[in-house]
């Protein structure tokens, strides 16, 4: 047998890159252990109707949004392929929110971290991503983060975390503690412990990936509703079974909706969807806070104005249960914009129109948009 020429050297640094990666592990885990689950907030409606709203505070994470539980897993998912080590620059193409929670944790484990987005993103999640110590490039159009990306982590011990790949595959839709096994836990005594409908917008497409599956996986009879911005690819996508669907354009409504149909988006587990208006967006942003005191975003009007269309469809047919949806992040990221009445008309996002059809459906429990869908 010819002896080993192997390097001692090179061991030794194997030996210290593993050491460094399960130290970064037990962070991560650490620090989801250290985390109370998100609330679920149950909204009065009309008792009448016959169904109960619940709403899940992912605001109320770290990083103040529902992109909290992708980032930690994005992050355990590239540490256990090997692709973060110990002075890994990590990068990622971003709306915002996911960008913030991967700052958070690349700051965590003493990782340098690159967003790149739009420079139309909102001044207030800029500032949060400097905040957790990364740095922000800019691009002039959404089409063009994922080219930019990739070409900035082409660098040296660069890695690009590509959230719109990896989306569907780093979380465990079995469970896990997962989003939709934790919605099921804290229903478990409720009226309704099996809702009708669960509705989520779809920004990677991991959520409702996550989602779906978990309720085929565990023979839930619940439907799954994916909201979506008016000229997003999702939705064209879904309903033409054509996957390779393009707009080319980004969505007016921070945080999803997208120009292309990302690889985590999986049409297969979704039941239904139902396409946003942008100003409708809005105004059930604004009718929320009105109805629960909750200052959302406006991609929680999109999931909202989702729930509303579904529940006056269960109250027309006399059918009994609940909806579950989701809060994505709170409303005091968007002060000087979706909240800024001078940004909105600068925009064409005049909501009034959408705020009467919300006021008529409380007013009579019918969904009639007028138009206005």
């Amino acid at each position: 047998m010819e002896p080993s020429h192997a390097n001692p050297a090179d061991h030794l640094a194997t030996a210290a890159q593993r050491a460094w990666t399960k130290a970064a592990i037990a962070k991560v885990q650490a620090e989801n252990n250290r985390s109370a689950d998100t609330h679920l907030h149950k909204i009065e409606l009309p008792a009448h109707w016959g169904v109960d709203l619940y709403v899940k505070d992912e605001s109320s994470h770290r990083t103040g949004s529902l992109k909290h539980r992708l980032a930690r897993s994005l992050f355990l998912f590239a540490l256990v392929n090997g692709w973060i080590n110990h002075g890994t620059t990590v990068v990622e193409a971003s709306s915002g929110s996911t960008a913030v929670s991967e700052a958070y944790f690349a700051q965590l484990l003493g990782l340098d971290f690159v967003a790149v987005m739009t420079r139309s993103t909102s001044p207030e999640k800029i500032a949060l991503i400097e905040q957790f110590g990364g740095r922000c490039h800019f691009v002039d159009h959404a089409p063009e983060v994922y080219q930019a990306a990739a070409t900035l982590a082409a660098q040296d011990n660069w890695h690009y975390m590509d959230q719109f790949t990896y989306a569907e595959r780093a979380t465990d839709w079995r469970g896990n503690n997962n989003i939709a096994e934790s919605i099921f836990s804290q229903l478990a005594h409720e009226r309704f412990p099996e809702p009708r409908w669960v509705v989520v917008g779809a920004g990677t497409g991991g959520t409702s990936a996550t989602i779906g599956r978990y309720l085929r996986y565990h023979a839930h009879a619940t439907a799954l509703a994916v909201v979506d911005p008016e000229g997003s690819a999702f939705y064209p996508a879904w309903k033409n079974s054509d996957m390779q669907w393009v707009t080319g354009r980004s969505s007016r409504i921070e945080g999803i909706g997208r120009p292309r149909v990302e690889p985590s988006f999986i049409p297969g587990v979704i039941d239904a969807m139902v396409e946003v208006p942008d100003a409708a967006s809005v105004a059930a942003m604004i009718h929320f806070e009105q109805l629960s005191g909750l200052h959302a975003g406006p991609s929680t009007g999109t999931n909202l104005w989702g729930v509303w269309q579904l529940v006056a469809r269960m109250v027309a047919a006399g059918e009994r249960g609940s909806i579950v949806t989701l809060m994505c992040d709170g409303g005091e990221r968007y002060a000087g914009s979706y909240n800024n009445s001078e940004w909105l008309a600068a925009k064409g996002l005049d909501p009034a129109a959408q705020l009467r059809t919300l006021a008529d459906f409380f007013a009579t429990g019918s969904w009639d948009a007028g138009g206005r869908s």
